[in-house]
C-alpha cells in the first residue's frame, strides 16, 4: 500500500519532470522528508544536495561542494552558474538542491537580493539543457511565501506520518531490540492500539514515544503513546485537551439507547472492520435540555474508546483581523486530521452558530465558519468522531442537520424514575459512596424527590447531602439528605417548563430518542398523569 508520504514524493517526481523550478516544502520534519525527496529526485533522473547556513553545498554524504558557500546569495548564484554552463570548472549534472535555511534571508530589504536571485532563477531554470537542469527544493515550517514568488514555487504541505508509515516506524522499532524482547514488546491486541495511538505525531515523536515507552515498561503501551498528542494540540492553541473521565461510559446513568448505539459504532476502528469495508463513523449531534448529560457523555465516549478528547470552541477561534477566524479553523481541522482517530466535541454548537442565520453584524465571520465548517465534515477522510452538542436545536440551521453531517441525532430528555436512580448511582459513585445498603422504600422516596430533576441537579445533590453528613459528626450519607437537599432545589423542568414542552415538540420525529423505548413510554405516561 503506497503511504501519505510516498505519494506526495512522486507528485514531487513529477513536478521535478516537468521542471518546476522551486518547490516549496511546508513541514516540521526535515530529516524525514529530506529522506523522501532523494528517492523522489532519484526516479526523476535528478541527484540530490544540500545547503544550509551553517555548511553551504554539501553532498548527502556528507562532502562540501566547492564554491557553494554559507552566503545564501551567492549559493543561488552558484546553482545557476551550474545550470547555465557558462563556468566550466564546476561539474555538470542533474541537481536537486533541497536548501533548508533559505526563508529567513528572504524577508524586509536586507533580503531583497537573495528574493531577486531566486526569481530570477525561477525564470531561467526551466529553460536550461536538460542535462543541465536543476531545481530548488524550500524546507521550511511556515506557510508564508513571499508575494512576489507565489507565482514561481510550487507550495506543497508535507503530511504526517499515515497509519502504514507509523507501523513501519513501531515494526522498525520492535526488530531493533534484543531477540528476549521482540515477542513481549507489542502483546497480542495491542499493536493496532499502539499505532492508532500514535497518528498525529511526527516520524521523530513518534520513534521516541516507543523508545520511551520501552524503556520504562519494557513494551509499548497505547495510552503512554497517546499522551504524547496533548503536546500537539498545546502547541498549536486551537483546540482545547480534556483529560479522560473516570469510568467512561459507566460515569453516565441512563441514555441506554444512545450509549448502546456509540458501542456500536466503536466496533467500525477494529481492523476486522476495516477489512469489511466499514464506513468510518461521522459523529452524532446530541439535543436535549440543559444538564441532561450531553457534553458527559461526549467526555465518556473518548474515555471508553481510548481516544483523545478535544474540545473545538468556535467562538474562541473567532478574531478581529479579518481572514484570521478562518485561518484559525483551518489550523483546527488540520490539527484533527493530523491527531487521527479522537473524539471532537462541539459544545452549544448553537449558540457558535446563531450568528450564521440571525444577520450577525459581524462581517460574515460566522456565515464563513459555518461554511467551512460544514465542508470540512461532509468531506473529511479522517477518523476523528465528532459529538456536537445542542440545547437549543430549533435555531440551527437546516442544512447543518441533514444526513452526511452526523450519522444520526439524539435527543435527551429529563430522566425517568429508573434513569434518576441511575444517575444517583453514578453520581454516588464518582464520590466514592453507594446506596446497596439502603432499603427499597428508601431508594424510591429519593427517586420521588428528585420527579423532574435533570442530570446535573441530581448529581448536585449528592455533595449537598455529604456536607450535611460531614457536619453531622462525619456519619456516612443517607437517602434522608439527599430527600432534604433535593427539596432546596427548584428545578428547570419549573422554571423553564414551556420552552422544554416546545423542544419535545420539535425532537418529536427529528431525533432519535436518547433513552430506550420502554423509558421513552414511561416518561410520557408520567408527563400525562402530572397533566391531570
Amino acid at each position: 500500500m503506497v503511504t501519505k508520504g510516498q505519494a506526495v514524493a512522486a507528485d514531487i517526481a513529477a513536478l521535478l519532470r516537468a521542471r518546476n523550478a522551486i518547490l516549496w516544502i511546508v513541514t516540521r520534519e526535515e530529516a524525514r522528508v529530506e529522506r523522501f525527496l532523494v528517492e523522489a529526485a532519484a526516479s526523476a533522473g535528478y541527484v540530490s544536495r544540500t545547503w544550509d547556513v551553517a555548511y553551504g553545498g554539501a553532498e548527502m554524504a556528507g562532502k562540501r561542494v566547492v564554491g557553494c558557500t554559507q552566503d545564501p546569495g551567492e549559493a543561488l548564484g552558484y546553482i545557476g552558474r551550474r545550470a547555465s554552463g557558462e563556468d566550466r570548472t564546476i561539474p555538470q549534472d542533474r541537481c536537486v538542491w533541497v536548501m533548508r535555511d533559505l526563508p529567513v534571508w528572504l524577508m524586509g530589504p536586507p533580503g531583497a537580493a537573495v528574493l531577486r536571485a531566486l526569481r530570477n532563477l525561477a525564470r531561467s531554470l526551466p529553460a536550461e539543457p536538460r542535462d543541465r537542469a536543476q531545481a530548488i527544493v524550500i524546507i521550511t515550517p511556515s506557510t508564508d511565501v513571499p508575494a512576489e514568488l507565489a507565482g514561481h514555487a510550487t507550495v506543497i504541505e508535507w503530511p504526517l506520518p499515515d497509519r502504514d508509515e507509523v507501523a513501519a516506524i513501531l515494526d522498525a522499532q520492535i526488530e531493533a531490540l534484543p531477540d528476549e524482547m521482540k515477542g513481549t514488546a507489542a502483546p497480542n491486541g495491542t499493536r493496532d492500539a499502539a499505532i492508532d495511538a500514535a497518528v498525529g505525531l511526527s516520524g521523530e515523536e513518534a520513534a521516541a514515544c516507543y523508545a520511551k515507552s520501552l524503556i520504562q515498561l519494557r513494551r509499548i503501551d497505547p495510552a503512554a503513546v497517546a499522551q504524547e498528542k496533548k503536546r500537539v494540540i498545546t502547541r498549536e492553541r486551537v483546540l482545547e485537551w480534556y483529560d479522560p473521565l473516570p469510568g467512561g461510559l459507566d460515569a453516565v446513568g441512563g441514555l441506554d439507547a444512545l450509549k448502546a448505539w456509540l458501542v456500536s459504532r466503536s466496533l467500525a476502528y477494529s481492523p476486522k472492520a476495516r477489512a469489511y469495508g466499514l464506513p468510518t463513523p461521522k459523529g452524532a449531534l446530541i439535543c436535549g435540555i440543559p444538564g441532561t448529560g450531553k457534553t458527559l457523555t461526549a467526555k465518556a465516549v473518548a474515555t471508553a474508546w481510548g481516544v483523545p478528547l478535544l474540545k473545538l470552541d468556535l467562538g474562541s477561534l473567532k478574531s478581529k483581523f479579518v481572514g484570521e477566524s478562518e485561518g484559525n479553523l483551518r489550523r483546527a481541522f488540520k490539527v484533527i486530521e493530523a491527531i487521527g482517530r479522537c473524539v471532537v466535541m462541539i459544545d452549544e454548537v448553537e449558540k457558535a452558530l446563531q450568528g450564521a442565520t440571525s444577520g450577525s453584524a459581524d462581517g460574515g465571520v460566522s456565515s464563513d465558519a459555518l461554511g467551512a465548517l460544514l465542508s470540512w465534515m461532509q468531506d473529511r477522510k479522517t477518523e476523528a468522531f465528532i459529538i456536537a452538542c445542542a440545547n437549543n436545536p430549533e435555531i440551527l440551521p437546516a442544512e447543518f442537520l441533514r444526513k452526511g453531517r452526523f450519522d444520526e441525532i439524539f435527543w435527551v430528555d429529563l430522566p425517568t424514575p429508573s434513569e434518576r436512580m441511575a444517575i444517583l448511582n453514578a453520581s454516588l459513585k464518582s464520590f466514592g459512596r453507594k446506596s446497596d445498603d439502603w432499603k427499597a422504600v428508601d431508594l424510591q422516596m429519593v427517586v420521588d424527590a428528585m420527579d423532574g430533576f435533570t442530570g446535573s441537579e441530581i448529581a448536585a445533590i449528592v455533595p449537598d447531602a455529604m456536607f450535611v453528613a460531614f457536619a453531622d459528626n462525619g456519619r456516612e450519607v443517607e437517602a434522608g439528605d439527599l430527600v432534604r437537599a433535593a427539596k432546596t432545589v427548584v428545578p428547570l423542568s419549573k422554571t423553564a417548563a414551556e420552552k422544554i414542552e416546545r423542544l419535545r415538540k420539535w425532537a418529536d420525529g427529528r431525533a432519535r430518542p436518547a433513552a430506550n423505548v420502554e423509558n421513552v413510554v414511561e416518561l410520557r405516561r408520567a408527563a400525562r398523569q402530572l397533566d391531570l
